[in-house]
């Protein structure tokens, strides 16, 4: 899991901390936004970006969020402030008053986000955290000028180009979605149909729960939480691959994320949970 590290610390002052910077897609904190205006979007930079105490994390809304909804915060599960959850464990609702750091798109900490509740969590199938804000994304807008990020109801394609975008460090990572793993495995736990990233987004601890945006349309399409350090085979920070066949490949030194598209169809209006809701195909308590 890529939560801060000292050697990741060193090895970042090392390669230097001058980001590398692209553009934001311009999406109002308006329901619905048509992909028409998605893909008229400039390249990627840290607006509607969030930095944790330990992770990063993006301000986000749904396809079909309202401007005057609660707003969202999206990060792993292996973020949250009360640990990392079990296998097979799913949070919702959680009462929480947890602190975002919110960016523009230069990086500069614009305000302070607060949650007052944390909606979903789980590192079960998926590695993922959803916080509600005491705000709105219409007042985040005329507050701070700062629009969320939309995440795509879709499944990316390999071969997209993405960038990782690190709130905690103020670093983005460019490569592309190299392929999709049926499972991968890291200690205790096994997500599905995770996003394998090109070697040159070679993220660090820190960079967990940044929003992995596609280019073409500026929508988040994963959430990055992991990497092979040592080569070692399935164990903590050393995920390996299973396929249907139940064959272990380990690559060490590359990086993945966990897909963001079943996200959408698990909330209803308001911005409201709804895990029983049909189509929901994200893990249940």
């Amino acid at each position: 899991m890529k939560k801060p590290l000292i050697g990741a610390f060193c090895s970042l002052l090392l390669a230097g901390v001058t980001a590398l910077t692209g553009a934001t897609p311009a999406l109002a904190a308006k329901a619905p936004v048509a992909s028409s205006q998605a893909t008229a979007v400039a390249a990627v930079d840290f607006a509607g970006t969030v930095a944790l105490s330990n992770c990063s994390g993006s301000l986000i809304r749904l396809p079909a969020s309202a401007a005057t909804d609660p707003a969202l915060i999206l990060s792993n599960g292996h973020c949250l402030e009360t640990g990392f959850p079990a296998a097979g464990q799913v949070l919702t609702n959680r009462s929480s008053s947890r602190t975002f750091s919110l960016l523009n798109s230069a990086g500069t900490k614009v305000a302070t986000l607060r949650a007052n509740k944390m909606v979903y969590g789980t590192m079960t199938d998926t590695d993922v955290s959803i916080y509600q804000l005491n705000t709105t994304y219409a007042a985040i807008k005329s507050s701070y000028g700062i629009n969320p990020l939309t995440v795509a109801a879709t499944h990316p394609v390999a071969g997209t180009a993405i960038k990782v975008v690190s709130g905690y460090w103020k670093r983005i990572y460019s490569c592309n979605a190299d392929a999709f793993v049926y499972r991968l495995k890291e200690g205790a736990w096994t997500w599905k149909d995770s996003m394998r990233y090109t070697s040159s987004c070679n993220t660090i601890g820190g960079t967990s729960g940044s929003p992995v945006v596609d280019v073409a349309t500026g929508q988040v399409v994963a959430v990055n939480n992991t990497g092979n350090e040592d080569g070692a085979r399935c164990t903590d920070n050393n995920p390996c691959e299973v396929d249907q066949n139940g064959t272990v490949t380990v690559r060490q030194g590359i990086n993945y994320a966990q897909q963001t598209y079943l996200i959408p169809g698990c909330f209803g209006t308001g911005n409201t949970l709804q895990l029983t809701k049909a189509g929901c195909a994200l893990p249940k308590p």
